[in-house]
């Protein structure tokens, strides 16, 4: 438990103390938000403040989870795991498929960085190698950091995909849960604040597999997960690395996470639900972004099928994503803000609730 506190607390130290030279350095080179010019017109205040602030999570995490394992080095413990490197190799590289978004923008002073070729290609490349590397490196009990069997809040048994069927997800759960962050981080703070919650929902699931391994005895109710303390080690450092960026980030935001932020907190999370063989429990956990996306989704095909059939396009909501419809609904961003927070929080507990009871269930 010591060294998941030591993580938490050395990455929350570190957002909030160095997230302000990340905005000074950034306004210094002009690195400013473009803003859409058909989007909602009071973000267009916003222009011109600073981006690209998930080098701040980014770093913070990383901070975090190597005081941890000095930590335990000092105390006569191992180095980082293969699961832990893994999902930062995982967080980095979709990082740095957002950093390059963000730059584009910004050196071509547009709201529209990398083509969609260019971003899917990007993403494809980082998460077929996370997902290729999941399987491989096996521990002295042969266990992987991944499964091939689809996993609920453990391993589905009666369901394997093989190592192809597992790449493929893979890439579906990495891309999706990536980008569904990302088209949640409109307005100051709601998805630092609510990615926060997950990654805290995270560090409780790993904690409690550490807690109960199958090996070296095997036991009812044990997890087959490989590196949970590892697993732990990076929820926690997210977790307060949000926090404290939220202090900077929140309304009104001096600095905004930008896809550099998003894409990598997306990924994260993603790769933390394949390697604690929680793939499906994700979907509950990240119930807000899944909405949000939802309503993208919902908004684009709905306009698509009755332009095709009316020749006029019409839309379900005033815009999406979702918090832009309750924003030109008149609501004023603070309040969609902390109840799109209450709705993760909700989504949050409602995900634990269902792990919870599977635990207790199996005694």
């Amino acid at each position: 438990m010591k060294p998941i506190f030591i993580a938490a607390v050395f990455s929350l130290m570190t957002s909030i103390l160095c997230t302000p030279m990340v905005v000074v350095f950034f306004r210094r080179r002009g690195f400013g938000q473009e803003i859409r010019d058909d989007g909602p017109q009071t973000h267009l205040v916003k222009r011109g403040t600073p981006t690209m602030g998930g080098v701040a999570i980014i770093g913070s995490t990383v901070v975090g989870y190597a005081v941890a394992h000095v930590i335990i080095a000092v105390r006569g413990g191992g180095g980082p795991n293969a699961s832990g490197l893994l999902l930062l190799f995982l967080m980095l590289g979709l990082g740095a498929v957002g950093f390059l978004d963000d730059f584009i923008k910004i050196r071509r002073q547009r709201s529209l960085g990398l083509r969609a070729r260019a971003k899917f290609l990007g993403q494809l490349v980082v998460t077929v190698g996370f997902a290729v590397l999941a399987l491989q490196f096996p521990d002295k009990y042969g266990r992987h950091p991944a499964s091939t069997h689809l996993s609920y809040v453990r391993d589905i048994g009666a369901i394997g995909l093989g190592a192809l069927g597992f790449v493929a997800l893979g890439y579906v759960i990495v891309s999706a849960t990536s980008n569904a962050v990302n088209l949640s981080d409109g307005l100051d703070g709601l998805a630092a604040g609510a990615a926060a919650m997950v990654f805290g929902a995270y560090t409780l699931v790993a904690f409690l597999q550490y807690r109960n391994p199958c090996e070296p005895t095997f036991h009812q109710g044990c997890y087959q997960v490989r590196d949970s303390l590892d697993l732990a080690l990076l929820a926690a450092s997210a977790m307060s690395a949000c926090f404290g960026f939220l202090w900077w980030n929140a309304p009104p935001a001096q600095i905004f996470m930008g896809d550099t932020g998003s894409l990598a907190l997306g990924g994260l999370m993603a790769g933390l639900a394949i390697l604690t063989r929680t793939e499906l429990l994700l979907v509950a956990f990240g119930g807000l972004f899944a909405a949000i996306t939802v309503s993208s989704i919902m908004q684009t095909g709905w306009f698509k099928i009755t332009r095709r059939r009316t020749g006029i396009g019409r839309r379900i909501f005033r815009m999406a994503p979702l918090h832009h419809h309750f924003e030109l609904a008149g609501w004023e961003p603070v309040t969609i803000i902390v109840r799109f927070w209450i709705m993760s929080g909700m989504a949050v507990a409602f995900g634990m609730g269902l792990f919870y009871a599977d635990f207790i269930g199996h005694g």
